[in-house]
């Protein structure tokens, strides 16, 4: 199933969180954009100490009033300074998970007093011996060359500085194309979704997450605040249709509609809110397809776990190329089917069937 109308998405905010810089605890960025676009259409926006923002629109429910939470993590993977050697090459730790043969040669942005520009280098292939040239490369085998000496470089840069890859946002064919797709989109769909909601019947907990790339770790700590009864996980998920995959290792495709999760390495959906997204996507004829994974974790753990009684956790995806590596890649149709049937979840809450296990 394809949409039959054209997306309207607002890519000129897309590209501005795209291109936003915050890695796992250095969020300020992306929240400070967030406050700005949604704080006209919420009833209170509250920034909690660990650094999620927690949005609240309330329902017109008079009783038996549920909280519904949908989740979306602020940040991206990234790096942190570790060492700055005698010749000014930086040493560094990651911050979540590289696929480190795709950084060989990638320009990042090292944020000290001022942002500045690095290569990430490594030894020459020309150096290499056979042996060498037949490993997968590391992480540890990576250094950031700015061409500053050390003296240049230490009144600019110091230890626990934050590191991020540096991409431009572009449209290309029917997709979009970017750094930090993971999860910027998804904190674009529940920003857009929240400006388009009306009167809704239950008390909606918007939360924009930190540190999720590093353990769920915003999650659990907003999680443990709100105490939801339904949670919706706002994450991408792998689009593996591509030359190389076997059929049976098949998740997602670019073009096919919104991803209706059904389990990842740490959430088993439940099957009420899995019937419930099915439904109204197929009522509403919004296109989807459904995501079982082995792997991978997401704020939706958290969501499931951490409540004094539980949550009926389950998921909304976009479909994603490229995971973790420099460039990531997302389908037009996809954005506006991940965007209409949340906005219909959000509307419809009060028609779920949630007292039934």
């Amino acid at each position: 199933m394809v949409l039959k109308k054209t997306p309207k998405i607002n890519y000129k905010l897309l590209k501005e969180l795209s291109e936003a810089t915050g890695a796992p605890g250095f969020e300020g960025n992306i929240r400070a954009i967030v406050k700005r676009e949604i704080a006209d259409y919420v009833d209170s926006i509250e920034v909690d100490n660990m650094g999620n923002l927690i949005a609240l629109k309330k329902g017109t429910a008079k009783k038996d009033k549920l909280k519904l939470m949908a989740a979306a993590h602020m940040d991206e993977i990234g790096f942190m300074v570790q060492h700055i050697d005698d010749n000014g090459f930086i040493r560094f730790c990651p911050l979540g998970g590289f696929d480190p043969k795709t950084l060989s040669s990638q320009r990042v942005t090292i944020h000290g007093k001022k942002d500045v520009i690095g290569v990430m280098g490594g030894k020459a292939a020309h150096l290499m011996s056979d042996s060498e040239k037949k490993q997968t490369p590391q992480v540890k085998d990576y250094f950031i060359d700015t061409g500053l000496d050390k003296k240049e470089l230490d009144k600019l840069v110091a230890v626990g500085d934050s590191i991020t890859r540096k991409r431009e946002f572009i449209q290309m064919g029917e997709c979009v194309n970017g750094k930090s797709l993971d999860n910027r989109m998804l904190v674009f769909v529940l920003i857009e979704t929240i400006k388009k909601l009306k009167k809704i019947p239950h008390d909606f907990y918007a939360v924009f997450t930190v540190q999720e790339e590093v353990g769920i770790r915003g999650a659990k700590v907003a999680v443990h605040a709100i105490q939801p009864d339904i949670g919706i996980c706002l994450d991408v998920t792998i689009a593996n249709d591509t030359p190389g995959a076997a059929p049976h290792e098949y998740i997602n495709k670019l073009g096919g509609g919104t991803s209706i999760d059904m389990m990842n390495g740490t959430v088993i959906a439940d099957r009420r809110i899995v019937k419930y997204l099915a439904d109204l996507a197929d009522k509403k004829k919004v296109p989807y397809q459904h995501d079982v994974m082995a792997a991978g974790g997401t704020d939706g753990w958290a969501m499931q776990m951490m409540t004094e009684k539980g949550c009926i956790t389950g998921g909304i995806s976009v479909p994603l190329r490229n995971m973790h590596q420099e460039v990531e890649m997302c389908h037009n149709t996809d954005i506006q089917a991940t965007l209409d049937l949340l906005k219909l979840a959000v509307e419809n809450l009060d028609k779920g069937d949630w007292k039934n296990v």
